[in-house]
């Protein structure tokens, strides 16, 4: 029985395939590489309920991931987060079944170490010595922690508003740190030409094959969390893409193998900010890829991505399941985070605050209904971003003064 059953790389656009146990990173044509299975294989040698009896690690599916070599496995323990019914909230919005998967106690804060355990793991394998990429904060720094772990230089380039606390991640892990004065999209330029002028590995988004493969494991938990059934609706916070699109494969995959009931797969749904919607825009239209979002904003930072190269891939998730996609203003993301905080007890991050927002919009308008099981997706900790929170009406009291039992409830 083999550790993985990796076979190839391919290209969605054109399907040129690549060998896996190359450094590869776009298509010829310009698209990102996908990663193939020998799927008939794994079917006929693993059985789903054997994967129930091992670790609670995004390892626990090695064989649909592409490290061949468990000694070039490079883990914190990530994996198997939380999947947690809202009841309260759920009553408040009028959903039954509202669950949230909780990506913010993984290792480093945020659903990016999947990414970069399978991204790491699998450059490690390939011989990388040096690594570059652009990022709105969390990815750069669960890469740069994982680059740490791997023996690899970590090259870090994010915007100077980033999270405070992203770059003290890189910084203290050892991590070439760079901030521009810009955008992610600026930032991307900037690792481009150090591509292009060095040969480093090129680790920006879907520029390498292996990130959307740890992010799919998230796809692989809920169904296996759900007892081996899909929920109705998954919403997933969408700026570069890569959860979303890494979800859609898993769900594919598990088709494949008759893990899941053939024909019947989650809507999904491409949740962005008002400030930063090119996805948002081209679903409207009905659009195979985005235009770029010109003078984007948010407060959700991990979201602002003005132009995903896997916009295509993200949009066709969408229209193959039915889903749609939705923009959510600061004031309604900002009011489902504290929502959520007061009355589920999670202190979520802004982005995946955006997914609560959403769910309440789309039962208020019919398109999900009351019984569905819903699954909004929390990227990160929400104490990775203490300025969502302005702390006001904070009495300060002597040393003897008594407390008055007032509620903010």
């Amino acid at each position: 029985m083999a550790f993985s059953y990796v076979s190839h790389l391919e290209c969605p656009k054109c399907n040129k395939q690549y060998p896996e146990n190359e450094i590869q990173q776009l298509c010829i044509c310009g698209s990102p590489l996908l990663v193939g299975y020998d799927l008939a294989a794994v079917k006929a040698e693993i059985l789903k309920h054997q994967i129930e009896n091992r670790p609670n690690s995004l390892w626990r599916y090695h064989e649909l991931l592409p490290v061949k070599d468990e000694k070039d496995i490079v883990t914190l323990g990530e994996g198997m987060t939380p999947l947690e019914k809202f009841r309260r909230l759920g009553s408040v919005y009028n959903l039954k079944n509202l669950y949230i998967k909780d990506e913010g106690i993984i290792p480093t804060g945020s659903f990016k170490t999947r990414g970069a355990s399978v991204g790491i793991s699998k450059a490690k394998e390939l011989g990388v010595k040096q690594l570059a990429m652009p990022t709105n904060g969390n990815a750069g720094a669960a890469w740069s922690l994982y680059s740490a772990k791997a023996g690899i230089v970590a090259t870090i380039v994010m915007p100077l508003d980033a999270p405070l606390i992203t770059r003290k991640e890189v910084y203290i892990s050892g991590g070439d740190l760079y901030l521009v004065n810009g955008l992610i999209s600026d930032a991307g330029k900037i690792v481009g030409q150090l591509v292009k002028e060095k040969g480093v590995y090129d680790a920006s988004t879907l520029k390498e094959p292996y990130r959307i493969e740890g992010k799919k494991t998230m796809g692989y938990e809920i169904v296996e969390q759900f007892g081996w059934e899909v929920p109705e609706v998954i919403l997933y916070p969408t700026g570069g893409g890569v959860g979303i699109i890494g979800i859609y494969k898993a769900l594919l995959e598990l088709q494949e193998l008759g893990w899941i009931e053939q024909g019947k797969l989650p809507r999904l749904v491409a949740v962005q900010a008002e400030g930063c919607a090119p996805i948002v825009e081209a679903w409207k239209k009905g659009e195979k890829e985005s235009a770029f979002f010109e003078n984007s904003e948010t407060i959700a930072f991990g979201i602002n991505v003005p132009k995903a190269l896997g916009d295509f891939l993200v949009l066709e998730s969408l229209y193959a399941t039915k889903g749609c996609a939705i923009a959510i203003s600061e004031e309604q993301l900002l009011e489902a985070q504290q929502q959520v905080a007061k009355l589920e007890g999670n202190f979520i991050c802004p982005e995946g605050a955006a997914t609560i927002a959403a769910a309440r919009i789309l039962r208020e308008q019919g398109w999900i209904s009351e019984d569905e099981r819903v699954v909004c997706l929390n990227t990160g900790a929400g104490i990775k971003y203490p300025e969502t929170v302005e702390v006001t009406g904070v009495r300060t009291l002597q040393p003897n003064e008594s407390i008055p039992i007032i509620s903010r409830r």
